[in-house]
């Protein structure tokens, strides 16, 4: 008489496109990149006419973009990662 209501086994699962570990590895990315951008902040002069020379540290200049170059390698390593490849 009416349309019969499928059963929620008849319905296909619907799955994540990415798995806990590529969610992992992105989490752990992204605060790689948020943590390079917080040390690269800063060393700024309250007056223009003097030259601050922390601007040119080992901090600004070497540690932070590792960091921001490590967290987008990641990004590209969780999103090519194949979770089912070793279950």
């Amino acid at each position: 008489m009416g349309k019969k209501q499928k059963n929620s086994k008849d319905r296909p699962r619907q799955e994540f496109i990415f798995q806990r570990k590529n969610y992992l590895f992105m989490f752990l990315g992204i605060g790689f990149i948020a943590l390079g951008f917080i040390l690269m902040s800063g060393g700024g002069s309250d007056d223009p006419t003097v030259f601050n020379p922390d601007i040119y540290n080992f901090r600004r200049i070497k540690l932070a973009p590792t960091l921001v170059l490590i967290g987008l390698g990641l990004e590209v390593y969780a999103i090519l990662l194949n979770p089912h490849k070793n279950k």
